[in-house]
């Protein structure tokens, strides 16, 4: 794919493909017997639509970084280095149709809205706060019911006991659905993660939960934070539990495919841990902080585990045409451009109106006294 000089972390904008790391990404694929299965079932058209979601998310975040820079807005929440932990577990899921699945992202997980079929001026206009957004202005984290994408809120953890009180009623109806959501590595230290996870298990709940480990909660590294490891947490909740690599879209896709079949047969929660690397700041702002914290060596070596790089390798490697994946950027790239011009239109004729603040925010209490509006 294209690399941006002034947007791209300075590991991706020359970045190659690695021998060594090229065969540890096809060994993953053969690792594990259920994992080779799934991944070999895959579809040409499948894989090229994963390409096209990977491509998606990180072009649109691009957008919004040359938006900070330009001054369009302040600052950006991006995900860039993590793509495939977002990307190919939605992919695993159920994302059309009235039985479709139900996803709550963080806000580095954006890639999941779009992958959705939430339009990618959506997430834009949500951004900019304005009134056609699917927030009407008032918030900007992104999501929308109509598509099955709940919004994130900034108390980071609290969606975990929504997810599993959402699987719940999936649960209760009979019907044939799965809720997923993901947890920072630094949000798993909240009460509500607890909570939610320890009810799902206790009621074999149609949940999935994803602890996306990126090696830092804000500012904070891991090894400060955290003792012992993730990977012995299922566990300690009596539930399943997988680990997958979290720069290696196939094998997100094919771990979280297995866990949505288990709680599709009844088989209750899968705690999944992705292991990944953040490769820019908690957010546009302190992108030098971030790379203070860390030694270079480390942003290097996970530099070239560029997730759509190596994806887009593979892909070559086994004999997809190039000309078929740059058609397929150049599509996204327009997609994602036209997408931006259409927010900054909306940014001009469709800013929220004062006098709508309040819908949306007393509906209970309205219905207790109408007079209230």
């Amino acid at each position: 794919m294209k690399r941006f000089a002034a947007y791209d972390p300075p590991e991706y904008q020359n970045w190659q493909a690695d021998p060594e790391t090229m065969r540890d990404f096809r060994a993953r694929i053969d690792a594990d017997p259920a994992r080779r299965e799934v991944v070999r079932g895959i579809g040409q058209d499948d894989l090229l639509a994963m390409y096209a979601g990977l491509l998606r998310n990180r072009l649109h975040e691009i957008a919004l970084k040359r938006w900070v820079k330009n001054g369009v807005i302040s600052k950006a929440w991006l995900g860039v280095g993590e793509e495939a932990a977002t990307i190919g577990p939605v992919h695993a899921l159920r994302r059309s149709g009235p039985g479709r699945d139900v996803v709550a992202p963080m806000i580095r997980n954006c890639g999941a809205c779009h992958e959705f079929g939430m339009p990618v001026a959506s997430i834009f206009r949500t951004y900019l706060g304005t009134g056609d957004a699917p927030a009407g202005g008032r918030d900007l984290h992104v999501g929308d019911l109509e598509y099955g994408v709940l919004a994130p809120i900034s108390h980071v953890g609290d969606v975990v006991p929504v997810i599993a009180g959402i699987a719940l009623s999936f649960q209760i109806r009979g019907e044939d659905r799965v809720g997923l959501t993901w947890i920072g590595d630094g949000s798993t230290k909240t009460a509500a993660f607890h909570e939610g996870i320890n009810l799902a298990a206790v009621r074999r709940l149609p949940a999935l939960f994803i602890i996306q480990n990126n090696q830092i909660a804000l500012g904070t590294r891991l090894k400060v934070h955290a003792a012992g490891s993730f990977h012995d947490w299922p566990a300690m909740y009596g539930v399943a539990g997988a680990v997958f690599d979290g720069n290696h879209v196939l094998d997100a896709f094919a771990a979280t495919r297995l866990a949505a079949d288990r709680a599709r047969a009844g088989e209750g929660v899968t705690l999944l841990i992705a292991e990944t690397f953040r490769m820019g700041g908690h957010a546009t702002h302190d992108e030098r902080e971030a790379r203070s914290l860390f030694e270079p060596e480390l942003f290097r070596s996970w530099g070239r585990r560029d997730p759509v790089g190596m994806f887009e390798t593979w892909l070559l490697d086994e004999g997809i045409d190039r000309a078929r994946l740059e058609s397929i950027e150049a599509g996204v790239t327009a997609e994602v451009d036209a997408a931006a011009e259409e927010a900054l239109k909306s940014r001009e004729a469709s800013m929220p109106r004062g006098d709508t603040a309040g819908h949306g925010a007393y509906a209970a209490s309205a219905v207790a006294n109408p007079a209230w509006g």
